[in-house]
């Protein structure tokens, strides 16, 4: 390898929180809690925009969890009609529905990838990293790195990292009693738009 081709090579293999002017810092606590959708007494409903692919569709998220190893995903049109429904449990996915637009198989994994990412509540973290008061937790999910930014102790947002790129942003907004009233959920190298707000 010429120099040059060192030195490009080296900066392509920094890590994306390096980029990003984070520091490492020494794991204190492995255990991540997602707390967003943890109460199986809580129906968690939202008003919710999906454009995907051209197509456009408006309606109510509902998301509830059954149990300790379960959640159900339910996304239909204000009159009734289901566009998705989605279990996930304990690791495995089901699709129980979905609308004719949606059910290609390409978005159907890219739909249970960003669900399974808002709802998935216990995680270990693999490194912690910092900047000033700034905070994030890397974890492996479905072998893929995401970073968890904590600010005073809230989940704000969600990074999913492709090639150490941003491919997916989850950002939580209006958060109050482990409810985050409002949720974006933006894919930066598709055509894939998720906006949530509760009622």
């Amino acid at each position: 390898l010429s120099i040059i081709s060192l030195l490009f090579f080296l900066v392509g293999c920094t890590s994306y929180p390096k980029k990003m002017g984070y520091t490492e810092v020494p794991i204190h606590d492995k255990s991540i809690l997602n707390p967003y959708f943890s109460d199986t007494s809580q129906d968690y409903i939202y008003k919710a925009n999906v454009d995907a692919f051209s197509n456009h569709f408006g309606g109510i998220l509902v998301i509830k969890k059954i149990d300790d190893l379960e959640h159900r995903v339910v996304f239909t049109t204000e009159m009734g009609n289901t566009i998705f429904d989605f279990s996930f449990r304990d690791g495995d996915f089901t699709v129980n529905r979905i609308v004719d637009p949606l059910d290609k198989q390409l978005l159907i994994n890219i739909l249970e990838r960003d669900f399974e990412a808002l709802v998935r509540e216990k995680l270990v973290a693999q490194a912690v990293y910092n900047k000033g008061s700034q905070e994030i937790t890397e974890i492996q999910m479905d072998k893929r790195p995401y970073f968890y930014a904590f600010e005073n102790s809230l989940l704000t947002t969600i990074t999913r990292i492709g090639n150490q790129k941003e491919k997916v942003v989850f950002e939580f907004s209006e958060i109050n009693d482990d409810i985050a009233k409002r949720i974006t959920i933006i894919h930066k190298n598709i055509d894939l738009k998720i906006e949530l707000k509760a009622f």
